[in-house]
């Protein structure tokens, strides 16, 4: 599904839209067409398919600067920008230059409210994402294809596995409310419009996801069999893979030995290591053999300041000037990297890590002034130029798709989650992965030109996975799943102070945005807002 016209697609889907409260999904378009038109012949459902998908990618119908949620600026709201915030940018590994940009100095200093702009724009953002697979669902009933002379067998059929889909996306989208937020209200297809939802915990949510792709799995396309960009049965193994390796802080009970049985499932499905790790954060990197599941980018089709565009841009050194190497204009020095993160690649194992993009010529590596662009070292991991060196189709938009879910990181789950099966501790220093997960630790080391290990505890997985997976959006909810986010661990400006300070524990999920609470009374706030 690489490079298809998603916004055309969107500006369909938002037309059907009306403003539902917490999920406030508008349309200002008057041209679109109506639900009877679309979905009057097969391919309005497909297109109907892509605007489901198209929302995780783009924030409105018009240029990169609009946004179809009602109040909210498209450069808060992005999913993916969103995402990529709230999981690293409140974490050790980044740090960005502009704090007059709404929301950010809060999330960077772990000071945020409930009023905080980005926390509003992620919760509509996603909220919005089940208002779109809902109406997708109530379109597609065997009822309504029959009403509308959709007979066919095999175009039933390709509609049924839209539905399977679209019920994936949903599930996504609930799995990263219960991850950020912890609550969330719930709507499914059954649910009248203009209705406020109930509030669902963190455990309702965890019941109904698990519940959801559980059930739609058998029914979805196996992995590497789907087109790109679409779900197929590995996506779904890999969000209850997730929620697997992180159940004891959602709903306190251990499901490692379930965790592991869904990585399995997952390298059962073909994937493999890229030869080359910087390879997975290229514009041509809908190729590589390692993704399982992305966020779309396309500089000329599909633009949007979205995660690879923040990041990419957001690299470019305010001293090097290095753009060009990048394949991007840049934004004069908008993201560095904080102490803690450069030292997790300290000693001589990994001099020649290709992981190591890190770069500090006569930079300091200490950042005591935010807006100095000059301090702290910065990164160059991810590129707007293909694996060949040829620069993308767009010098600010850039064509580099956003990894959500790529096999590096299963590896390194599946060897969590054996260690903790198996009784490590957070405060553990017993080594004792075993030879599966150890083969699979150091067929990333081997890649990444590292010395292979011959034993792991979990302080060492919290590192690799630092190593492995840093700007992936993946930080926040590791340090919290170690017991290191709140307290026991500081990075510079942690708590808004400049050598890091410990932080309230209520700060392990956000709060939810006063808006949200305004539009749904169902709503209550979490704790210590």
């Amino acid at each position: 599904m690489k490079k298809i016209n998603l916004i055309l697609s969107l500006i369909l889907l938002v037309g059907l839209q009306s403003c539902t409260k917490d999920m406030d999904v508008v349309s200002k378009d008057p041209t679109v067409n109506s639900e009877d038109v679309l979905f009057s012949t097969p391919a309005g459902y497909k297109q109907a398919l892509a605007g489901v998908y198209g929302n995780l990618s783009l924030t409105g119908t018009g240029d990169a600067g609009s946004s179809f949620l009602s109040g909210i600026d498209a450069g808060t709201s992005q999913f993916g920008r969103c995402l990529w915030y709230l999981q690293d940018l409140t974490t050790d590994e980044a740090i960005w230059s502009y704090e007059n940009d709404g929301g950010v100095a809060d999330l960077q200093r772990n000071i945020w409210t409930s009023s905080n702009p980005i926390l509003l724009g992620m919760y509509s953002r996603t909220m919005g994402e089940v208002a779109f697979a809902n109406d997708f669902l109530k379109q597609s009933t065997p009822e309504k294809l029959s009403s509308r002379g959709i007979t066919n067998s095999s175009d039933i059929a390709n509609i049924n596995l839209y539905r399977q889909e679209v019920r994936v996306l949903r599930a996504y989208a609930y799995y990263t409310m219960m991850d950020l937020f912890g609550k969330a209200a719930m709507y499914t297809e059954n649910d009248a419009v203009n209705v406020s939802g109930p509030e669902y915990s963190r455990a309702q949510l965890f019941s109904f996801v698990e519940s959801e792709l559980t059930a739609v799995i058998p029914d979805l396309k196996a992995a590497r069999t789907n087109e790109y960009g679409r779900v197929d049965q590995a996506v779904a193994q890999m969000i209850l893979a997730k929620m697997y390796l992180n159940a004891e802080v959602y709903i306190g009970t251990p499901k490692y030995s379930e965790c592991m049985t869904q990585c399995n499932n997952v390298i059962a499905g073909g994937y493999t290591l890229n030869t080359n790790y910087l390879n997975n954060f290229t514009a041509d990197n809908d190729i590589s053999p390692e993704m399982i599941f992305t966020l779309q980018s396309d500089g000329h089709v599909t633009q949007n300041y979205g995660a690879t565009t923040v990041i990419i841009n957001g690299e470019v050194g305010s001293l090097e000037n290095n753009g060009s190497a990048l394949g991007v204009g840049g934004w004069g020095g908008a993201l560095r990297l904080r102490k803690q993160f450069v030292q997790k690649f300290d000693g001589p194992e990994f001099a020649t890590d290709t992981r190591r993009t890190i770069f500090s010529g006569s930079r300091s590596i200490d950042i005591t002034t935010i807006s100095t662009q000059s301090q702290g070292y910065i990164l160059s991991k991810y590129s707007n130029k293909t694996s060949m060196g040829v620069a993308g189709t767009n010098s600010t938009f850039v064509d580099t798709d956003f990894p959500l879910f790529r096999l590096g990181d299963v590896y390194l789950m599946y060897a969590e989650a054996q260690m903790r099966r198996d009784g490590a501790t957070n405060t553990s220093l017993t080594p004792n992965a075993d030879a599966t997960s150890l083969g699979y630790i150091n067929a990333l080391r081997t890649r990444a030109n590292g010395a292979s290990v011959a034993s792991a505890n979990l302080a060492f997985i919290l590192d690799e996975r630092a190593r492995e997976l840093h700007w992936e959006g993946q930080r926040r909810q590791d340090l919290i799943r170690f017991g290191k986010y709140t307290t026991g661990y500081n990075w510079a400006w942690k708590g808004n102070s400049l050598n890091g300070t410990s932080i309230s524990d209520n700060l392990k999920l956000f709060p939810v945005p006063d808006n949200s609470l305004k539009s749904n009374l169902n709503l209550t706030q979490n704790p210590g807002y």
